[in-house]
């Protein structure tokens, strides 16, 4: 089969097909590549699909025999009239009907060219003489050798570019020899000249005896739609309409076509995206010995093979011994001129053109002393929106593949979030990754998230690079930095993956955010490279699952969705089986499974990804019903590691509540100020919203204890400064004068863990520090001892005041039992002398991942990840 397949299919000058590859290779479609089809390998435009299904019945019902939709976008993009242009059923469709439409005995075609120009010829009835293209000339033309070819009552059909060379001939050149031989009819060919940089398209001549012909296939990627177009003066133009059967291009081609010649930007990105892979595939090609490329400006390169020495082999043994690797290329031996050491290869993208390489390599014995690395398995969680699961799945899946035996890591590209974490390296990521890596039994690793935006603005970042800041950057100026952090990103997977059996991916928001998906690096752009299958995670206690599957595929492009595996429904409260008929019809209409319907997990126990979830009220519990102690916790817009507070939430006796407004504070037993990305417009919030007169109101009562955390430590000193401008415009302003304190933000970031002892409690504590701010203390005494015998924090002189940078300090189980205590007692209540709860995260990562290993379908999971 595989010899068949070799010398007939990849040979048939109409690419392999996906499933004869498949068969003759006996890997499975996924895993294949046609390099003998040249078709543009940006897939479809991504608009396709709509102009498919809109009005939809109207195109099927309601046939157009004049074109006259499709015909307007041809002359309005190249300013030609109507009657000047042919529409067809393909421009092969054309290429057939031209011969039989001209009184012309001959056609002369150099060669090497696209076979049927002599076939269509030949079959009516013409005498077919063929013009060399010499190979010693790199395939040009040599217009005055071709001029001696030129009686009169000729046609000459020219390639532009060549297929399958992918030479352009000079126009200058061609405009002359046609003005100089009016009666012979000059076809160009410029199926592939969109492809082409800069170039101007011949079928704006207004040379009576040239006829121009486009075809919408390769550069559309739509062969299966069959389009193309023909313009020539208005009576050549009536005799090739003559040839052409009645209602040949049906709507739906004609709609598609329409709406590709007015897609200017896909043109744009296309070319580019081409030049940069051709000129990367042809320098990878001519550094292996024994391959001869020729320069070409399409979608392909014409390469040949030297055939010198005992082991040499030909065109048919290389695509033979490619094609035991699921790939195809074009054997050019039936191209007049050319014999088997020629062959073609389409240009595809970065990663595929790679493994053709790699391929060819191992096929010529080039690099049999080298063991290829094998990829590292890899899945990525996507989502229908922000907060559908993706960061709690993956770490429900990174515990069951570690309960399962296997070393497994987990990876986000890109996070976007307040909630950070600085590892023992001192350097910053995302919380959510923390906790994965946590369920991973792994030390948090900033290869993990190598990318951490941390928003300081509506339209701002801080941009936190390898776990290092970098520069605070407007949404622009990302957009233009995004090839660098891509690139940071990529690396940081590699060498992840290098040490690890498995990789779970996570992705971020959508992957159907059409204003985003260009310069996407963290969802389907990050998916190809790691090779990892894609499943969709949808909240259905939002309502609209299926509809979000749905329309997330219909708006995705088509190498994007050949990415998507299948789906997974989440948070779902009720039976299963009511949902048969929606899975059934979602997997119908999308070619995807549903694979898993993960229940609704009340109290899971674990930190929440970001401020999302707290400010939708994750961390809001119901009053307990026993002795409690009441803490007000004081929502920011810029609040950030509001984890530092889930502990609290855990214990049976505190009743911890969020304060969003000033008539909500009340009398708590105490108020914290939590951290804040931006603290100068975060008290400048207090302010406004009349919380800070609440809270000076409840420490002159000596109601309530306050506590600040970093950015709210700050808030209750006298002032803050921000000199470098780095949250303001370099302003100064007062605090709540609580505590006796200045703190100036500097550019240099403190990243640092810590362990220290609370001096009053003799608690040791722990955690991190991720600060611009400097602090001095005046008057007052310290609240931490730290090991180097530095002390830090503040606490006023009566201790109900107090405030720390240190991140987690109510993470340790002792401390944080003699704080509620403290309340208890402040409260009448008595105190209970002994942990109550342990703030251990490994009974929820069991509990999570026995829930969800029941209610996915594993072996599935198992089968995408080739294990």
């Amino acid at each position: 089969m595989k010899k068949e397949y070799s010398e007939n299919a990849a040979n048939s000058g109409h690419g392999g097909n996906i499933k004869k590859i498949s068969k003759a290779s006996g890997l499975p479609p996924d895993k294949v590549l046609d390099f003998s089809a040249s078709i543009n390998p940006l897939y479809p435009p991504e608009w396709l699909r709509s102009v498919l299904s809109r009005n939809i019945e109207q195109l099927i019902h309601y046939p157009d025999p004049d074109s006259t939709e499709f015909v307007n976008a041809i002359g309005e993009k190249f300013g030609v009239d109507r009657d000047r242009i042919v529409v067809g059923n393909g421009s092969t469709e054309i290429i057939f009907a031209l011969p039989r439409a001209l009184e012309i005995s001959r056609a002369v075609i150099p060669v090497p060219s696209y076979m049927d120009y002599a076939t269509g010829a030949k079959q009516a009835g013409l005498t077919v003489e063929s013009f060399r293209l010499e190979e010693s000339r790199a395939f040009e033309i040599n217009w005055p050798e071709l001029t001696t070819h030129l009686h009169g009552n000729e046609i000459v059909i020219l390639g532009q570019p060549n297929n399958p060379t992918g030479t352009l001939f000079n126009t200058d050149n061609f405009v002359n020899t046609a003005k100089k031989n009016p009666s012979t009819i000059f076809v160009i060919d410029e199926a592939f000249a969109d492809f082409v940089d800069g170039y101007t398209p011949l079928v704006q001549s207004s040379l009576k005896n040239v006829i121009t012909i486009r075809s919408l296939t390769k550069f559309y990627a739509i062969p299966g739609l069959r389009l193309g177009f023909a313009v020539a003066s208005p009576g050549i133009a009536k005799q090739i309409r003559g040839q052409i059967l009645p209602w040949t291009v049906n709507t739906l081609a004609q709609a598609v076509g329409a709406a590709a010649l007015k897609d200017e930007k896909y043109a744009v990105r296309t070319r580019e995206f081409v030049r940069v892979q051709r000129d990367r595939l042809k320098a990878d090609l001519s550094r292996i010995p024994g391959i001869k490329v020729f320069p070409g400006y399409a979608n392909y390169l014409l390469a040949r093979l030297n055939n010198k020495g005992p082991n040499s082999i030909n065109g048919h043994d290389l695509a033979g011994r490619l094609l035991e690797n699921g790939i195809a290329i074009r054997i050019c031996d039936n191209f007049e001129g050319l014999d088997e050491r020629y062959f073609r290869v389409a240009v595809r993208t970065e990663s595929e053109n790679k493994r053709l390489i790699s391929a060819i390599k191992k096929a010529l014995g080039s690099v049999r002393s080298i063991k290829q690395k094998k990829q590292t398995p890899a899945l990525m969680f996507q989502g229908t929106g922000s907060d559908a699961g993706k960061s709690i799945l993956t770490t429900a899946l990174c515990r069951i593949l570690l309960q399962d035996g296997i070393s497994i890591a987990p990876f986000k590209a890109q996070n976007m979030s307040l909630n950070s974490f600085v590892t023992r390296s001192g350097e910053e990521m995302g919380r959510a990754q923390v906790v994965q890596a946590q369920a991973c039994r792994l030390d948090p690793d900033v290869r993990m998230n190598p990318v951490l935006l941390k928003p300081d603005s509506d339209t701002g970042s801080q941009i936190i690079l390898n776990g290092k800041p970098v520069a605070n950057m407007t949404v622009e100026e990302y957009i233009s930095y995004k090839p660098k952090a891509f690139a940071a990103a990529q690396d940081a997977y590699d060498s992840l993956a290098s040490e690890h059996d498995v990789i779970i991916l996570e992705g971020a928001g959508s992957p159907a955010e059409v204003n985003l998906k260009h310069d996407d690096i963290v969802n389907m752009r990050m998916a190809r490279y790691a090779d990892a299958p894609v499943l969709l995670i949808g909240d259905i206690d939002r309502g609209g699952v299926f509809a979000s599957f749905v329309g997330t595929m219909e708006v995705l492009a088509e190498w994007e969705r050949k990415m998507v595996a299948g789906f997974i429904i989440n948070r779902f409260r009720g039976r299963s089986s009511l949902l048969e008929d929606a899975i059934s019809y979602t997997e119908k209409y999308t070619g995807r499974p549903t694979m898993g319907v993960i229940p609704y997990i009340k109290d899971l126990g674990l930190p929440e990804e970001d401020s999302v979830s707290y400010k939708s009220g994750i961390l809001d519990r119901p009053r307990p019903s026993e002795d409690h102690v009441e803490i007000a916790l004081i929502d920011l817009p810029h609040i950030s590691n509001f984890t530092d507070f889930s502990p609290l939430s855990e214990e049976p006796d505190v009743y911890l509540r969020i304060v969003r407004k000033a008539d909500e504070l009340d009398r708590p037993d105490a108020i914290i100020i939590p951290g804040s990305k931006n603290v100068i417009s975060d008290i400048t919030y207090l302010e406004k919203s009349g919380l800070v007169k609440k809270i000076l109101a409840a420490a002159k009562s000596g109601s309530s204890e306050i506590i600040g955390i970093c950015g709210g430590y700050q808030m209750l000193g006298r002032e803050i400064r921000d000199p470098s401008c780095l949250e303001s415009t370099g302003r100064s302003l007062k605090g709540l004068c609580l505590l006796d304190l200045v703190t100036v933000l500097e550019k240099e970031k403190t990243l640092t863990r810590q362990q220290a002892i609370h001096i009053e409690s003799g608690c040791e504590v722990h955690g991190y520090e991720i600060h611009h701010g400097q602090s001095r203390a005046g008057n007052g005494e310290f609240a931490l001892k730290m090991p180097d015998k530095t002390l830090a924090g503040t606490v006023s002189k009566d201790k109900m005041i107090w405030g720390t940078y240190l991140h987690g300090i109510f993470d340790a189980d002792q401390f944080r039992r003699w704080f509620i205590d403290r309340l208890r007692t402040g409260k009448g209540l008595p105190p209970i002398n002994r942990v109550k709860t342990r703030y251990d995260l490994e009974p929820a990562f069991d509990r999570l991942a026995d829930t969800v290993r029941s209610h996915i379908d594993i072996k599935q999971i198992y089968r995408l990840l080739g294990l």
